[in-house]
């Protein structure tokens, strides 16, 4: 479905997405190496659950937030790849937030 302009000789670095390791050229924006491999989905619509993706792809949108190297929110179609980062596809709905804080408060009482 998608594929890369770059030229085969460009550096690559290695980055983890959603638990796979995968090599990706060297000046990549983290949602241009997600698409090359297969992971579409950025996060989870926050009220009805469903998959969302890059709509804009020039962080307008904010469609493609993903969390990078534990920090949630951030746009992957403005960050580019830097070697060893970890990236998860978010998955903060109403409901997991809803569990997320019943389990705080159990573990307060």
């Amino acid at each position: 479905m998608f594929r890369s302009l770059r030229k085969p000789e460009t550096q690559s670095v290695s980055i983890n997405i959603n638990g796979q390791m995968i090599q990706v050229a060297e000046g990549s924006s983290l949602w241009a190496a997600m698409a090359l491999h297969g992971e579409t989905q950025t996060r989870l619509a926050s009220v009805s659950g469903q998959q969302r993706s890059a709509y804009c792809a020039m962080g307008v949108c904010f469609e493609c937030l993903v969390e990078v190297n534990g920090v949630p929110n951030q746009q992957a179609c403005l960050t580019t790849v830097e070697e060893g980062m970890h990236v998860c596809s978010q998955d903060l709905t109403e409901q997991s937030i809803a569990a997320l804080h019943q389990k705080e408060s159990a573990d307060h009482e």
